[in-house]
């Protein structure tokens, strides 16, 4: 499947959710142990720290985001490293071999294996249903999607079951794979508030025994919204040198650093736990300039140590956008060194001994950041084949191409990551 490039217009989104840390600075709460069931074996949840993760899931997001933005510079970008680090995730815990470390490599994975890997994964779930709170809503899912006829594995069930909570459900992959693909839509249409209607197209699941999907939905209020009446038109010059007319949400005061030319802004949500950053590149042609993880980390650690600064506050002038896609990830997978994974020599013998490979990666997001807060959504499918197949001391004016980031503050999970090459679309 090619790589779409009709991005509608107006920003980049990775909804990347995997449990952080980015540096952050801000208290970790520790989630406490609730019991996991596995296929009737109850579980407990260990305590470990959940941001290697978040980092692992913010520099997967920046490679894949950069390597998208190299394959069309000018287009708006929307992907969910978190929701694609949760579905490769599962097909991980399948493979083994050369597939298992090209995977682990692409995943940037604090641990591949052992106990280690499943009470890090465990803990990454327990900080995402943690983030739920007044004026925050925050839901994930994730499904394992096999054929009745398919052999899967009960100890790569449980494995799914105890680092993603993933359920099971049978559907007629092989058989009748247009009804399979309306089922797993339905059901993700559902886990995102009908923000995602339709995930798999007819005629998208032929040859597929697997899928592992991964759903996740946001509504967010800012802690301090913008005022409607505050709210006008101004230039913002596109990725391509255009002049556009947007409509600018105009506030402050807001916590404002810089470092390496970028300057950031931090938009807190209620309660505190999740925050935006709004990050704006060095002036001058910047093509596809994105931070890297590091630079990342020090910006959020520094904007969430001084949230309470007066000195740092500066009033922002941000456009209001919304953006939706649905995109094949496999291309950017391939040449980010994840290969492998998509050939017959792909090794899935974890997942099933019927397993041959990943002939599908499908993503979905959507993202509205208006006056009163953020709605996201984004789904992933992962399907596999059996082998039988194949600005100045002033308002930081956002009026260029520029990037969010959406962060758990309290372990810096990077829920949202997004590039706006043009607002006006």
């Amino acid at each position: 499947m090619r790589m779409k490039n009709k991005l509608r217009a107006a920003a980049g989104l990775v909804l990347a959710l995997a449990a952080a840390g980015c540096g952050t600075a801000a208290a970790i709460s520790t989630p406490q142990p609730r019991p996991v069931v596995a296929h009737g074996v109850a579980l407990r949840e260990p305590l470990t720290d959940p941001r290697p993760y978040g980092v692992a899931d913010a520099t997967f997001g920046l490679d894949t985001l950069g390597a998208w933005c190299r394959a069309d510079p000018r287009a708006n970008l929307v992907l969910s490293p978190s929701s694609l680090a949760s579905g490769l995730g599962m097909a991980y815990l399948g493979a083994r071999g050369d597939t298992a470390q090209a995977m682990a490599a692409v995943l940037r994975l604090p641990a591949v294996g052992g106990e280690a890997l499943e009470a890090g994964l465990q803990a990454r779930s327990a900080a995402l249903r943690g983030l739920d709170g007044p004026g925050v809503t925050v839901d994930t899912s994730d499904q394992v999607w096999t054929d009745p006829s398919l052999i899967t594995l009960r100890s790569y069930l449980n494995a799914v079951a105890t680092g993603y909570d993933a359920g099971v459900a049978q559907v007629p992959l092989l058989r009748n794979p247009d009804r399979a693909a309306q089922e797993i839509s339905q059901a993700i249409a559902a886990a995102t508030r009908g923000q995602i209607p339709q995930l798999l197209a007819p005629g998208s699941l032929r040859g597929i025994g697997w899928v592992l999907t991964d759903a996740l939905y946001l509504k967010a209020a800012w802690a301090t919204p913008f005022q409607a009446s505050q709210t006008g038109p101004g230039p913002f010059t596109t990725a391509s040198g255009r002049q556009v007319s947007v409509s600018f949400m105009n506030g402050g005061l807001y916590p404002s650093v810089s470092a390496g030319g970028w300057t950031a802004v931090w938009l807190p949500y209620r309660g505190g736990r999740l925050a935006m950053m709004a990050l704006l590149p060095p002036a001058g042609p910047s093509g596809c300039a994105l931070p890297t993880a590091a630079q990342l980390g020090t910006l959020t650690t520094r904007l969430a140590a001084g949230t309470a600064n007066p000195a740092l506050a500066r009033a922002i002038a941000l456009p209001k956008v919304t953006v939706r896609d649905k995109v094949s990830m496999k291309p950017l997978l391939a040449e980010l060194g994840m290969g492998v994974a998509f050939t017959p020599a792909a090794d899935f013998a974890g997942l099933s001994p019927q397993a041959c490979c990943i002939a599908l990666v499908e993503q979905a997001a959507t993202l509205q950041v208006g006056e009163q807060g953020t709605v996201a959504s984004a789904a992933t499918a992962v399907g596999l084949e059996p082998t039988a197949a194949r600005p100045g001391p002033g308002p930081v004016m956002f009026n260029r191409p520029y990037l969010m980031v959406v962060t758990d503050v309290a372990t810096g999970e990077p829920l949202i990551m997004a590039r706006v090459a043009d607002p006006a679309g």
